[in-house]
């Protein structure tokens, strides 16, 4: 029951919900002010302001600080319009500017429940997505039975306890999500010179969300580290958060690399990557075959190593697998090339994608294929409080 007589704060309706390997905080658009000053005011005070969101629902990790809202489709393709933001820990701002594979396999099961898509047919409902931070089009295709999304099911994710509905994800027209290309500079490698470390060779792929990857080796790890791992490294954090900061340059999100951190906090995200070997599950010692792998991935993602892997990262990584010369594809097997089936082992498990990519004679590639499978799950409805002082300052009263 939502209470009435809070004079001190104000209520907005809301639905926590799991994504993948990520959770979110959901309201559809309707709910929500229009002002965006005024939105992402109440947003972050919906999570908690201090790096420990103790105050709010954020769970102080960077895959529980994430908020979508969902609303009517503003494209005649689309069934849905999806906006995507991080909530940045202790730092007063919500980054916009790119999607979430993890929480967009959640939109579809909302949108559904919430009685927003006109069209819904049993046992599979497809869902087209406008994710508005790429302005690009996902499909979704969910289990439905009697009007409602299904979320108990057989399938396994990696990260995730116990079995769940498989929802499909096809991100095959996301490429060029926020450059305009698959290969941002032409190139399937780039030789970047970054201060106080020499020259480094990355390769810069833009498809769901831009990536840049580098090779473990050259940057002298292992690539089976796990989060704790990566995250103690503060030496290592630094260097790679200025080879990232060089490719956002080098690929056009700033004017110079020093501005990356604050005007292009998540594009590029940092993939290291690296041949298959035997390693273990860091959370329960599960061992993770490298016959069972193509190739080894960690990823960065808004400058901290993620503890599974990121949706759109994995999309993207398992795409650059499949464009010759990449330096994914330098590391990875060869069995992707015969099966379209690529799989990569991160911290928690495998990840894997229907991925399929064409040379055509001019050298460019067309992505024909990039489909990955996720869970998720509705967690809680109901109504957060935020104080109305929030709200009158940020409306300039006092």
């Amino acid at each position: 029951m939502r209470l009435q007589d809070l004079r001190e704060q104000e209520s907005f309706r809301c639905t926590y919900m799991r994504g993948g390997t990520s959770k979110a905080v959901f309201f559809k658009k309707s709910d929500l002010p229009l002002d965006e000053a005024l939105r992402d005011e109440i947003i972050m005070a919906v999570f908690g302001t201090d790096v420990r969101q103790i105050d709010g629902l954020g769970g102080a990790d960077i895959t529980t600080s994430k908020v979508a809202i969902i609303g009517p489709p503003t494209r005649e393709d689309a069934d849905v319009d999806y906006n995507f933001g991080q909530v940045q820990m202790g730092q007063h701002k919500i980054v916009w500017t790119s999607n979430c594979g993890n929480i967009s396999s959640a939109v579809a099961p909302f949108a559904i429940d919430e009685g927003m898509i006109r069209n819904i047919t049993e046992p599979i409902t497809e869902v087209r997505i406008h994710n508005v931070n790429t302005h690009k089009i996902l499909l979704a295709r969910v289990h439905v039975k009697d009007g409602r999304a299904q979320y108990c099911g057989d399938f396994v994710l990696d990260g995730v306890p116990g079995t769940a509905a498989k929802i499909e994800l096809d991100y095959k027209l996301t490429f060029g999500a926020t450059t305009g290309k698959l290969l941002p500079t032409g190139n399937v490698v780039d030789e970047l010179e970054v201060e106080g470390f020499g020259k480094v060779k990355t390769s810069m792929v833009d498809i769901a969300n831009p990536v840049c990857f580098v090779t473990a080796e050259s940057v002298d790890l292992r690539g089976d580290e796990s989060k704790p791992e990566l995250a103690a490294m503060k030496d290592k954090l630094e260097l790679l958060e200025k080879i990232r900061a060089q490719a956002a340059m080098k690929m056009g999100y700033v004017d110079r690399a020093e501005d990356a951190l604050e005007k292009a906090t998540t594009r590029p995200m940092l993939s290291i990557v690296s041949p298959a070997r035997d390693y273990a599950d860091y959370a329960t010692g599960r061992p993770i075959l490298a016959k069972d792998l193509d190739f080894l991935a960690r990823v960065l993602w808004n400058q901290e190593p993620v503890d599974t892997y990121t949706g759109t990262g994995t999309i993207c990584t398992c795409v650059a697998a499949q464009i010759e010369g990449t330096l994914v594809n330098q590391v990875c097997g060869p069995e992707p090339k015969k099966t379209g089936l690529v799989r990569f082992g991160h911290g928690r498990g495998i990840n894997s994608v229907e991925a399929t990519v064409t040379k055509a004679p001019d050298g460019s590639f067309t992505v024909d294929k990039a489909v990955f499978n996720r869970t998720a799950r509705r967690i809680m409805d109901g109504y957060v409080y935020v104080k109305k002082e929030v709200i009158n300052e940020a409306m300039g009263e006092k």
